[in-house]
């Protein structure tokens, strides 16, 4: 048994009339996400006598959580990226980790976003190593620096995985316990498959002799800031060669005044969308779409739609991040199917010749889209949770236990 499982064996019982402290970490728009669910199937188990703290976005604050400072403050990924923000986010380390202490939760609870987390959570388990630590969210441990996953055990009591496979990669790589809860959205499979998109159609005035696409340049402003050029020259090629494709743009608000500007330069028109509903509903609509590798390749895949998929890093780091990624694929579609069904284009080959050649296949009836659309197929029943749980009411159930374990172990011997 590691130390940190030692330190904080989850106890399921619990009083009835129990107060738990959690101290919540997120620090990005998806963990955000994440953590509104969380909070409510946590509140939906113990009520009242739940006491909240930590950092958090709009969709954990809908929740009634109250977040220390903006999760946008820390929203930053990749190297160089981290590093011109790094006073800022150190500053923002330092203070989170001297507010855990001070609110001396049972448990705390790091959400995704492991370049902000993890640092926090190696701070607090230094200082008070008997406070029990779950990760929601693993990092991709099974893709690329897979040492991480043996170093957590020092840090991180139990993970939570989002994807099927993650409980075995982290066993066969030493690393925590991990138990699949299950993606979020699994929760709404079947008000996807039952989501009208005519309104959505009407409104916008979708012409259903034209292809429609879907454009996903992703949720942070370096990712956008990369993609949408590339994005925009891939639509010019398409429709040089064959109809005028409509696009529809689902963004965050965050990124919005970027995207606003940055499609002023694309060939078509490109309707923006800022509802998450109608960002499925786009999904539901569209023939394909263009996407930024990362969760939404699996959110695409769950609704049904045929993608291709780009991403490119800061040049500087390209190398680097080459040497160390293992997996074959970064797409998360593809990890689930366990081949490579969708294909993904990095760096230079996201060219816009590149990606515009696979795209214009799946936009009419080909062997290309029916592939993709057999591999769309199985991945519901690749991801479902045996006996229909939610993924959240799971994932709150070991964070209870691990508050409870926690809870006890401070209170001492009666």
């Amino acid at each position: 048994m590691s130390d940190a499982a030692s330190r904080a064996q989850p106890n399921a019982s619990g009083a009835s009339n129990e107060k738990l402290r959690i101290f919540l970490i997120a620090g990005e728009h998806s963990g955000d996400a994440l953590g509104a669910k969380l909070i409510a199937a946590l509140r939906q188990r113990v009520g009242d006598r739940l006491t909240l703290a930590g950092v958090g976005g709009d969709e954990m604050e809908a929740e009634g959580f109250v977040s220390d400072f903006p999760m946008s403050d820390v929203a930053v990924m990749g190297p160089l990226s981290i590093l011109r923000h790094l006073p800022r986010i150190l500053k923002s380390v330092y203070g989170t980790v001297d507010r855990a202490i001070r609110f001396e939760p049972d448990a705390v609870v790091i959400i995704d976003s492991p370049e902000f987390t993890h640092p926090i959570a190696k701070r607090i388990r230094k200082r008070r190593p008997d406070i029990p630590i779950v990760d929601y969210v693993s990092p991709s441990v099974w893709a690329w620096r897979p040492g991480r996953a043996r170093k957590m055990r020092h840090y991180v009591d139990h993970v939570l995985g989002l994807l099927p496979f993650e409980p075995a990669a982290h066993e066969r790589l030493g690393g925590p316990p991990c138990t699949y809860v299950g993606h979020a959205l699994i929760e709404r499979l079947d008000w996807l498959s039952n989501l009208d998109t005519e309104p959505l159609r009407a409104r916008l005035g979708l012409d259903p002799a034209r292809p429609i696409i879907v454009a996903l340049p992703g949720s942070r402003s370096s990712e956008v800031g990369r993609l949408m050029e590339p994005f925009g020259d891939t639509l010019r090629l398409l429709c040089e060669r064959g109809p005028a494709p409509q696009v529809l743009l689902p963004c965050v608000p965050h990124v919005r005044a970027l995207i606003e500007q940055k499609r002023k330069g694309w060939p078509v028109t490109a309707h923006l969308l800022e509802d998450p509903d109608d960002k499925f509903r786009a999904f539901k609509l569209a023939h394909a779409a263009l996407a930024a590798s990362g969760t939404v390749t699996l959110e695409l895949a769950l609704a049904g739609t045929p993608m291709v998929v780009a991403y490119r890093v800061d040049p500087v780091a390209a190398p680097f991040l080459r040497r160390m990624i293992k997996a074959p694929t970064t797409v998360l579609a593809n990890l689930v199917l366990g081949e490579n069904v969708f294909p993904e284009f990095h760096q230079e080959k996201s060219s816009p010749e590149n990606l515009a050649a696979a795209l214009m296949p799946l936009l009419s009836d080909t062997p290309e889209r029916r592939a993709q659309l057999a591999g769309l197929a199985r991945i519901p029943g690749l991801i479902r949770i045996e006996g229909g749980k939610e993924p959240s009411g799971i994932a709150a159930e070991i964070v209870l236990s691990y508050a409870r374990a926690g809870k006890e172990r401070r209170a001492g011997p009666m």
